[in-house]
């Protein structure tokens, strides 16, 4: 029984993804990554990954190669 009712909600929740992407206009998710909002960038803050190759490449030396 509680099988059935996790598949049920499972698939609900899925559902209501889907209607979700169907009925926005041009079917598409907003971006999750820091880097996508604006009020992030005004404020300087960056994907971690975006920092880490900033500063990489503001050192002299080639991290790699240590």
């Amino acid at each position: 029984m509680r099988i059935l009712l996790i598949i049920l909600l499972l698939g609900l929740a899925m559902i209501g993804l889907c209607v979700r992407v169907i009925v926005k206009k041009n079917g598409r998710f907003s971006s999750q990554h820091i880097g996508g909002s604006k009020a992030m960038r005004e404020r300087g803050i960056h994907c971690v990954n975006t920092q880490d190759w900033e500063e990489r490449h503001k050192q002299k030396i080639n991290v790699n190669k240590l």
